[in-house]
């Protein structure tokens, strides 16, 4: 790709992005997930913080769907393809998914926090870092 532009989602919410670090030149966009925040419940505390990380980074902000807002975004700069970060995120293979129909895309590896294979609940950090926490201070 020669003209992408970044997806930056919920799960590397880092100026250390790869994605950004890959493509400092490129547009980036962060959408916020209506179904999502609607499906897990996210507080306003939650909200707030996200919100507040998103001010570090040079995204743009959007609101809705968000595989046609991503689109739309590319469209917007003509770009190439969409370039993003992995996730393990079921939802996430969905709306990447979407994504190339329209678009190719490339997600880059993510160093992982914590080295671990098994279930945990992403809803809430707390619920994360009951099981992280034994695996990052070893």
């Amino acid at each position: 790709m020669k003209q992408p532009i970044i997806w930056v989602h919920g799960d590397v919410l880092s100026p250390e992005n790869p994605a950004l670090q890959a493509y400092p030149e490129s547009p980036a966009i962060w959408v916020w997930d209506d179904a999502l925040i609607e499906e897990w419940q996210l507080s306003l505390k939650r909200i707030t913080f996200i919100y507040e990380c998103l001010l570090e980074l040079p995204v743009t902000i959007r609101r809705g769907d968000v595989a046609a807002e991503v689109i739309a975004c590319a469209k917007e700069h003509n770009a190439d393809g969409i370039v993003t970060t992995e996730s393990p995120s079921p939802r996430f293979d969905r709306i990447c998914d979407k994504i190339e129909e329209s678009l190719p895309i490339e997600v880059l590896p993510v160093e992982p926090f914590v080295k671990y294979d098994g279930y945990i609940d992403l809803k809430r950090f707390s619920r994360y870092w009951r099981v992280a926490e034994r695996y990052v201070f070893d």
